[in-house]
């Protein structure tokens, strides 16, 4: 039942808060390939903030589920010639990684829904299979987001190496709060730091996530795309 497996990681996430002294992240679960009802059963059960990785399978699914108050967030790469789809669709856009990104994100956000707010993702362990800016990085794009008024910069996101050894998944996620921490002191309104998928997740929040993104564990495997 996908209500049991969200009641069980929702115990692992506050576990894992209250053993490290920090509060209870956000949970965005991941439902990438898997179908509307799945994610009405779980909104069912209680959960109401949802991720996609792609802009059009969310935008079919966001159909389907009209009547349902979701809040929407893409966590999947963001080409430039979607961005005005992506800011029309999505209450947040965590893949924020060039500047390209933020002009057509900001030029095509209406002012009705108001500002699209945006994470800029950081390529932490700097692998060239994986999308996201340099740490260097983040401050000119920032920046960039910070003078868009239909946009609003809430923090970071990242996707560190799978490394078996949880050390080094853990020095990851260590830079990435000291960057998170940088990033809010020179910004007024930066409080999320996303980090953390199904199998890690605990042990990003033990560094400082303040949300996470979980898949598996709550939906199962992902079935293949047709």
């Amino acid at each position: 039942m996908l209500s049991e497996r969200l009641s069980d990681t929702l115990n692992r996430l506050r576990d894992a808060a209250d053993a490290a002294k920090r509060p209870m992240p956000t949970l965005v679960a991941v439902s990438k390939f898997h179908p509307a009802q799945a994610v009405a059963e779980l909104a069912a059960a209680g959960q109401r903030v949802f991720g996609e990785n792609y802009v059009q399978e969310a935008q079919a699914k966001r159909a389907e589920l009209s009547a349902l108050a979701l809040e929407w967030h893409l966590i999947g790469h963001l080409q430039s010639n979607k961005a005005a789809l992506a800011a029309e669709l999505f209450d947040w856009v965590q893949t924020v990684d060039r500047p390209k990104l933020v002009a057509a994100l900001a030029a095509a956000r209406s002012p009705q829904r108001g500002p699209l707010n945006v994470l800029i993702q950081v390529n932490i362990d700097d692998e060239s299979s994986k999308h996201g800016c340099a740490p260097e990085a983040v401050e000119a794009l920032a920046e960039a987001i910070a003078a868009q008024p239909r946009l609003a910069l809430r923090g970071l996101m990242a996707i560190p190496a799978p490394h078996e050894d949880p050390a080094l998944r853990r020095a990851a996620f260590v830079r990435m709060k000291q960057l998170f921490d940088a990033l809010a002191a020179r910004h007024a309104g930066v409080d999320t730091l996303s980090m953390g998928m199904s199998e890690d997740c605990a042990l990003a929040v033990a560094e400082g996530a303040t949300m996470v993104r979980v898949g598996t564990a709550l939906f199962g495997a992902r079935p293949v795309k047709a």
